[in-house]
């Protein structure tokens, strides 16, 4: 458990230094915001290595980091601050959050223990790294560079939805030496990922991915 909260604490202190760094730049305020969203959301990548480690551990420090965010959070919308992490999660929200309770980071949480519970080791790592990797670069490039916004895609980028395919496919070939396996986990998540869920697309791209890899398995 200490050694859990080392790492949560080294995290958080990371994304905050890394953040201040950003904030410095002659970035819009909108793009920043979205580089510490998505610096955060890339450490889930870590996830599948712990489980390897100790499954049963990482399952459970899921639970406890999301329900700790959830009390932090509460903590915050009443006006008491907790060092760190209450300025990390204010420096990664987005305008539509003011004020609201920031439901990303639970999601989050939830999708990569949903993908270890609902999977094996494989389908599951490759669900949690088209978390981490497909959604967080689709989001970063659709910010940047998207221009190709048809209506059917939401306001979401054709740029960032193949930046998701391309990802995902090299992440899921790199797990599992299979095209077949990669193409079914890229297809997938490129077609979570330009549906407009919101914050709930966390959960919905690794249950859906994760299902894919398994199925392809089979």
């Amino acid at each position: 458990m200490k050694n859990a909260s080392t790492w949560h604490n080294f995290c958080c202190t990371v994304c905050v230094e890394g953040a201040k760094i950003i904030s410095g730049l002659g970035i819009p305020s909108e793009l920043k915001t979205e580089i510490v969203r998505k610096t955060i959301h890339l450490f889930i990548a870590f996830t599948p290595l712990m489980a390897a480690i100790n499954r049963p551990f990482t399952m459970f420090a899921l639970v406890v980091g999301t329900l700790g965010y959830v009390y932090i959070e509460k903590l915050r919308l009443c006006g008491i601050n907790i060092p760190v992490i209450s300025s990390l999660v204010g420096m990664a929200s987005r305008p539509r959050d003011s004020g609201c309770f920031v439901m990303g980071p639970v999601t989050l949480g939830l999708g990569a223990f949903l993908a270890l519970l609902l999977y094996p080791p494989q389908a599951a790592a490759i669900a949690i790294y088209a978390l981490a990797f497909g959604d967080g670069f689709a989001s970063l490039v659709g910010k940047f560079f998207g221009r190709l916004r048809p209506d059917f895609l939401s306001g979401k980028s054709i740029e960032g939805s193949l930046v998701c395919f391309t990802a995902v496919l090299i992440c899921a070939y790199g797990v599992s030496f299979d095209m077949r396996v990669a193409a079914a986990a890229a297809f997938t998540a490129m077609l979570v990922e330009t549906l407009p869920l919101g914050d709930y697309d966390n959960l919905a791209l690794p249950v859906a991915v994760g299902m894919a890899v398994h199925f392809a398995l089979i």
